[in-house]
């Protein structure tokens, strides 16, 4: 006897529907799974077997096939136990298939019978919305992450008995309720009320939270560089409910939501190790998944003791850098991960830290300086928008009285700043100014004569290249936006370019 019913997948960062056919005829006692699936997914014969008899169903033995379809797509881990168990049911004849119709299951099974939680339940969540499919069957613990999505009725399984009753209608199960959480708005610890001193360094963080600029900190070790990047996310503007929403199922896929599967409101944070692979920075592996780049998307990526990282896991920063995404590309397919992130990075200006500080003396040689800074490329740190020197903070800022700015003061003019930007880029596709192409920069971006002039000597006797002119351009326009001026003057260009050109890592490029 056939059967069929409806499981999903991810792929990337969204669900695939996954077709899972059952077929039950007399022969020599065989449970075989095709459709390219992956040992987790050929273990399920033993897990659905044994969960379904503990669930109190007795199977006769018989000759049962699964397929899995599309068979090209490779299906891996265990949340299709769920749908192969329903439908060997309804194959067996102990399921009514009509009663199964509309309906998406996504579960792992226990052998005792328990339905247990997967991730990635949102992204496939929005396919059942999309496919128009009325019914979705989730383990309790997911059912708050599905219920992110509306126009589908979540059911909330414990138990496959549980489940067997109500499809056969000897018992009744309610659809699960959202439940309301708690606005994370505004519960930032790390506040840049906290940071006294480096004016330069602050105003350089407030223009990359505005426009959405890479920021390099370089400066001798205990001058606050990291203090300065964790405060970063303080200050940038509130996410979309579309941004908030790929953020989550980003973490969704990658296994990282909280019980209650709320919405992430507050835009991610992500401080790698230096040890870090190139995969765990731009992801892959043999089941690609999400990396930092990825996981940082619409937040902040940072990356402290930048020349610390190896050279592999740095130069492949710079495809997302440049396209905002990431293009993993295996046998059986090619998956794009989003990362448009805020790339912050910190140095010490030498191995010991002490170059060109005032208080201590500089031990290390030439070649030892040029081999620390030789892993940062010329091609990467092109990239990088804003590079600043970090100083010393002097004895006066510590004791002063005067308060300094708090980031809710700071973060009203990004807002405002941004929500500029929005208009000027609203049928374009992209969000702030440092998403602009070559082509928008002319469109958009507007020189006096006194800018144009300043550019051009900048150009001649700075020798950029393409890609830094228009980081210029790209850095002056969020300047002019944070002043709330409609062209780029010449004063915004000074400005982008004594944020790009007052360090001395620069003149080996």
């Amino acid at each position: 006897m056939f059967a069929k019913t409806f499981g999903a997948t991810t792929l990337g960062i969204d669900g695939m529907l996954i077709e899972v056919e059952a077929d039950v005829t007399n022969g020599l006692p065989k449970f075989e799974i095709v459709g390219l699936a992956d040992m987790a997914v050929r273990e399920a014969k033993e897990r659905v077997r044994a969960a379904i008899r503990n669930a109190g169903v007795s199977l006769m033995p018989k000759r049962i096939t699964i397929n899995l379809a599309p068979a090209d797509l490779k299906k891996n881990g265990s949340m299709l136990d769920l749908p192969i168990a329903i439908a060997l049911l309804q194959a067996y004849g102990y399921l009514d298939k009509a009663k199964c119709m509309d309906s998406m299951f996504v579960a792992e099974l226990s052998l005792e019978g328990q339905v247990r939680t997967v991730a990635g339940v949102l992204p496939m969540a929005i396919l059942c919305r999309k496919l128009n499919i009325k019914r979705f069957f989730v383990a309790k613990g997911n059912e708050q992450e599905a219920l992110l999505v509306d126009g589908i009725e979540v059911y909330a399984v414990d138990e496959l008995s549980e489940l067997i009753a109500f499809l056969e209608g000897r018992k009744k199960l309610k659809p699960a309720v959202r439940i309301e959480q708690k606005s994370e708005e505004n519960n930032f610890v790390d506040d840049f009320a906290d940071v006294q001193g480096q004016f330069m360094a602050k105003k350089a963080l407030e223009v990359a939270a505005a426009g959405g600029h890479n920021l390099l900190m370089v400066g001798s070790p205990g001058t606050g560089k990291t203090m300065l990047a964790r405060r970063l996310p303080s200050i940038l503007p509130k996410m979309s409910y579309q941004e908030a929403l790929e953020v989550t199922k980003i973490y969704s896929i990658a296994g990282l939501l909280s019980r209650n599967g709320g919405l992430i409101t507050q835009r991610p944070f992500r401080s790698p190790h230096h040890t870090v692979s190139s995969i765990g920075i731009i992801g892959g592996g043999s089941i690609p998944k999400p990396g930092e780049v990825t996981l940082s998307h619409n937040g902040v990526l940072f990356l402290d003791e930048l020349p610390e990282f190896s050279k592999t896991a740095l130069e492949a920063l710079r495809q997302p850098l440049e396209d905002g995404e990431v293009l993993i590309t295996r046998v059986n397919a090619s998956l794009k991960f989003p990362s448009r992130m805020i790339l912050v990075a910190s140095m010490n200006p030498c191995p010991c830290g002490y170059k060109d500080d005032k208080l201590r003396e500089c031990t290390c040689s030439d070649y030892e300086i040029k081999r620390y800074t030789r892993k940062i490329s010329g091609p990467l740190l092109d990239r990088i928008d804003i590079q600043i020197q970090v100083p010393r903070v002097r004895y006066q800022d510590f004791a002063t009285n005067e308060k300094a700015e708090t980031s809710k003061i700071i973060r009203q003019r990004v807002e405002k700043a941004r929500q500029l930007q929005l208009t000027r880029f609203e049928n374009c596709h992209i969000f702030c100014n440092a998403q602009m192409s070559h082509a928008m920069i002319k469109e958009f971006c507007h020189l006096t004569d006194e800018a144009k002039q300043m550019l051009k000597l900048v150009f001649e006797q700075m020798r950029l290249s393409a890609r830094a002119y228009d980081r210029i351009i790209k850095v002056a326009q969020t300047i002019a936006d944070l002043n709330n001026s409609t062209d780029i003057e010449g004063s915004h260009i000074a400005q982008a370019v004594q944020f790009r050109n007052n360090l001395a890592l620069t003149e080996k490029f």
